[in-house]
């Protein structure tokens, strides 16, 4: 959406009627809100969502379905990985910063094994089998994934580990999780109406929050809650005027989002002087692919190597977007391209083929030498197992030999005809930026004081990030902050 309509607070001495009345109100049925609903229910509590859209889901549910999830679960321990809550932290302290909230880092952490079989006990399954190259999503049922923990430097801070965990069904997973978290939610008494858009926050004369107004079909109404409301609206990625204003970097690029993550949770309660943490904190993905980067080299604009390609990938993404001169390439040689099977490729093609480093640099208009320059440096050491400036790997290191490819992360990726988001600019993102949270998902107001009555998780709330972010953090933060924060207003 392109503006902002002005959001004004409701006084509930001026509601006549309600259209209904429930203990706790959640509105937005992603993984946050699914989770919240679920915890409030399993409490004892009454509990009503609001979606605005047809039905439940929401991003959660278009997502890959990564959950990142450690500290000694069931499938890394199947697979032979030792794991602890202090390991993780360690790398997520790194990963996620600077700046990143310690506090719910530790809780997440400390509570990660048990987080995991929650969701066993909600009725996903997961392959006890590892995904043992770096990638953005396996094609497989593998049930674990390398997410850069073994990449330098993070291999050094702490004692590496996969801890990507995904449900048993091939590519993108997220549907299932929000299919098995919306039936776990509504098994446990939850009820929700569809196509009811919120649009402002009811508070009593004391200032407690007492409920939300909202459209559907056309018509206005007011839910009464007697506990809480819990806002599970999502980031605001879909918002010209917010981005504008919060996150520029992400303006240009596209989209990670189902259309609607236009900040509206946010804003409702930034109108009760909520406070809000990262605003400018975004998630890009550089739609190069992992397997053939790792395999050869990802270059900027004037043909040099910037990071270690075996990192995880958002890492290489931001790094490049945000500090690297345009276009980025990712420079492979024939024997690395076909050593990764057609199926891994996702529909990727090189955009440019030539025997020589010269004949290259020519055509992606680069400065004469300089990729001729980077690869024999790389070559050099290659040939020693070494990657002195960056450290990649020595497993994925070796010498480059012509031809040469450079496929364009411009071009995105295909896989069973789907686009990538990022096809365009090569860059597609969401927002990590969102209201200020205590630990059991309270919202803040601007002067550190509790806003009675109002909870907040998943994108709409600001979570276990700093300036970071690694795969399977949002399905894992909203979905642990959305329980706890579910728990929370059903005491009231």
């Amino acid at each position: 959406m392109s503006g902002s309509r002005p959001v004004t607070p409701v006084r509930a001495r001026d509601v006549t009627h309600y259209a209904a009345e429930t203990d706790v109100l959640v509105v937005g049925f992603g993984c946050a809100g699914a989770a919240a609903a679920f915890e409030a229910a399993s409490a004892g509590a009454d509990v009503l969502v609001l979606e605005r859209a047809g039905g439940p889901g929401g991003s959660s549910a278009l997502s890959g379905g990564e959950l990142y999830l450690g500290g000694g679960t069931e499938v890394q321990k199947a697979c032979g990985f030792e794991d602890g809550p202090d390991d993780m932290f360690g790398y997520l302290k790194a990963a996620l910063g600077p700046h990143a909230d310690e506090d719910k880092l530790r809780l997440y952490c400390d509570g990660s094994a048990a987080h995991f079989q929650w969701f066993v006990d909600r009725g996903l399954t997961f392959e006890p089998t590892l995904w043992d190259a770096p990638t953005w999503m396996p094609t497989t049922r593998d049930g674990l994934m390398w997410l850069g923990e073994n990449a330098w430097p993070y291999n050094e801070i702490a004692r590496p580990a996969p801890r990507g965990h995904r449900c048993a069904t091939e590519a993108y997973g997220g549907w299932l999780v929000m299919e098995k978290l919306v039936a776990a939610a509504e098994g446990a008494g939850a009820v929700a109406h569809a196509d009811t858009l919120a649009t402002a926050l009811i508070v009593d004369d004391a200032g407690r929050v007492v409920g939300a107004t909202a459209r559907r079909h056309g018509e206005d109404l007011a839910y009464r809650a007697r506990g809480g409301v819990v806002l599970t609206t999502g980031g605001f990625a879909d918002n010209e005027e917010m981005l504008a204003d919060h996150a520029p970097h992400l303006i240009a690029h596209g989209r990670v989002s189902d259309g609607l993550d236009d900040g509206s949770g946010i804003r409702m309660a930034a109108a009760l002087g909520a406070a809000t943490r990262r605003m400018g904190t975004v998630e890009l993905a550089l739609t190069a692919l992992p397997a053939l980067a790792v395999r050869g080299m990802l270059v900027n604009g004037h043909g040099q190597r910037f990071i270690n390609e075996d990192v995880y990938p958002g890492l290489f993404s931001v790094a490049a977007v945000l500090t690297q001169p345009a276009p980025y390439w990712v420079i492979v040689d024939e024997e690395g391209y076909e050593s990764v099977p057609e199926r891994e490729r996702w529909g990727v093609v090189p955009r440019f083929v030539s025997q020589t480093l010269g004949e290259l640099e020519t055509e992606l208009g680069m400065p004469p030498g300089a990729l001729e320059s980077a690869v024999a440096t790389y070559n050099t050491y290659a040939a020693r197992g070494q990657d002195p400036y960056f450290h990649k790997d020595p497993r994925w290191l070796r010498p480059l030999k012509g031809p040469f490819a450079a496929v364009d992360p411009r071009a995105g990726f295909h896989q069973g005809g789907r686009p990538s988001a990022g096809a365009g600019t090569g860059v597609a993102g969401f927002t990590l930026g969102g209201l200020r949270t205590t630990v059991d998902g309270a919202v803040l107001d601007v002067s550190g004081a509790v806003l009675p009555g109002l909870f907040a998780a998943g994108r709409a709330a600001s979570g276990i990030h700093g300036e970071g972010y690694v795969s399977g953090t949002s399905l894992g933060d909203g979905t642990f902050f959305g329980r706890r924060a579910g728990v929370a207003a059903a005491r009231g």
